[in-house]
């Protein structure tokens, strides 16, 4: 397996697919860089270099007790852009992924970024506090933290539901989907399927986000039950200067792969061109 070495020595997988311009994909929690194969795959066909890595815990990296936040998380993405000597890269992340990659331009900048996809991701902050209103509680997040202690497998295949919106009237259940997430989420170890609940809800990500100064697209389902629009996309677009806000009425959180089509060609035009206009898709 393709493998590079984070600065305190884990073991980060990786697949790289295609020659060009290089497009970094950050999946989400607890899915692995398997999440991201069908935009992979679409980009790569279209002339782009296409690398994503299961983040620490996940999928086929190690897995570590330790650095199960977003800080690691930060650290483990510049290891491997600075192993693969990745420039003028186009960085897109999903969720928790959208997290990743919005503290390590916070962190380490933007010199080799040349654009940036947050999609359905969780800045600024998911927690509700007292300085973010519209957050979710903490009692949300313990339940969380609960399902993944009582029965992970049965808690992934139940949250497979909401995650594609399957709950909603109307809505074309697949149950290849589901095991597909299933399978993905099983691929986690223990410490990254807990410790990431605290990662990705209640790291203020606010500072990172005001860092950005260069092409950004914010992508967001308006029916999104996993990370709400209205404490994410809506505060993290105002946040960004010039940042490019596309909201998608009815899609859900896992859009990447229930309007892959639609997602993979709004992303496509957003990286062969300078921007795309605002809009409700």
């Amino acid at each position: 397996m393709t493998m590079i070495t984070a600065k305190d020595g884990a073991q980060i997988f990786y697949k790289d697919w295609g020659k060009g311009q290089p497009v970094v994909f950050s999946h989400g929690w607890p899915l692995s860089a398997d999440a991201f194969e069908d935009q992979m795959f679409f980009l790569a066909e279209r002339g782009y270099r296409c690398v994503a890595h299961d983040r620490r815990g996940h999928g086929r990296s190690e897995q570590t007790w330790h650095g199960n936040d977003l800080d690691t998380y930060a650290d483990d993405l510049a290891a491997l852009v600075e192993a693969l000597d990745l420039k003028d890269a186009i960085h897109v992340g999903h969720s928790t992924g959208g997290g990743q990659v919005t503290r390590y331009i916070g962190k380490y900048g933007t010199e080799r970024v040349a654009k940036a996809v947050l999609i359905s991701a969780i800045p600024p902050l998911m927690l509700k506090t007292e300085a973010n209103p519209l957050g979710l509680p903490i009692e949300a997040f313990d339940d969380i933290r609960k399902g993944v202690q009582a029965d992970r497998s049965s808690y992934w295949k139940d949250l497979s539901v909401p995650f594609y919106g399957f709950n909603r009237p109307g809505a074309k259940i697949s149950e290849g989907l589901r095991d597909f997430f299933w399978l993905w989420s099983s691929m986690a170890g223990f410490p990254a399927s807990y410790f990431g609940i605290k990662a990705f809800s209640e790291t203020d990500l606010t500072e990172d986000l005001k860092r950005f100064d260069v092409p950004t697209l914010i992508l967001h389902g308006d029916d999104d039950q996993i990370v709400p629009i209205q404490a994410s996309a809506l505060l993290s677009s105002k946040i960004v200067k010039d940042a490019v806000l596309k909201v998608y009425p009815g899609l859900p959180h896992g859009m990447c792969q229930t309007n892959k089509d639609q997602i993979n060609e709004d992303l496509y035009e957003f990286v062969k061109t300078a921007a795309l206009k605002s809009s409700a898709a």
